[in-house]
């Protein structure tokens, strides 16, 4: 597995795309369900005469969001070492020591998902400050680091094949 270290003061912006990327994937995933719940709930208050506070349920939206979305990273993070989006793109979560992430662990690296200004906020302190540079600050927290297992998008073929060759020309 790649557990090199990157401690070099440059920033792997790649890196962070990459990780953006797949963060975007498990919020569409994630965004789905928690949006039925959301209007489940929404509609029985409005029809149990609530009309009144439906409009509270606008900000019951984000924390039910928040509260699914630790829930699923965390639990991702536990079982597989990776959510489906860090799957898809060749990325695990583990221990800086190479180890598989134990829950508590998990949860500490996952709770600044409960809102979305904690996360930029999580992620901008772990850019700028030192340490290794693929680590969030909760990261640096649990003792977890996120590293590429394989290349995002691999293609069918693997690069060490080479096509066959030609047919002769016809005689």
């Amino acid at each position: 597995m790649a557990t090199t270290s990157n401690n070099s003061g440059q920033i792997d912006f790649m890196h962070w795309i990459i990780r953006l990327v797949a963060f975007i994937i498990d919020s569409i995933i994630i965004a789905i369900p928690t949006y039925i719940i959301w209007f489940i709930i929404t509609v029985t208050v409005i029809f149990s005469g609530g009309f009144f506070f439906a409009y509270g349920f606008l900000f019951i939206f984000p924390l039910i969001l928040g509260i699914i979305e630790v829930l699923y990273f965390v639990v991702l993070d536990v079982y597989w070492g990776a959510t489906i989006g860090k799957r898809i793109l060749g990325l695990q979560v583990q221990m800086t020591n190479g180890g598989k992430v134990p829950f508590d662990k998990a949860f500490i690296r996952n709770i600044s998902k409960i809102f979305w200004l904690f996360l930029i906020l999580d992620w901008l302190i772990g850019i700028a400050t030192t340490g290794d540079k693929r680590q969030k600050l909760t990261d640096r927290w649990a003792g977890t680091v996120v590293v590429q297992v394989k290349q995002a998008f691999q293609s069918m073929t693997s690069p060490s094949q080479s096509p066959p060759p030609p047919p002769p020309p016809p005689s």
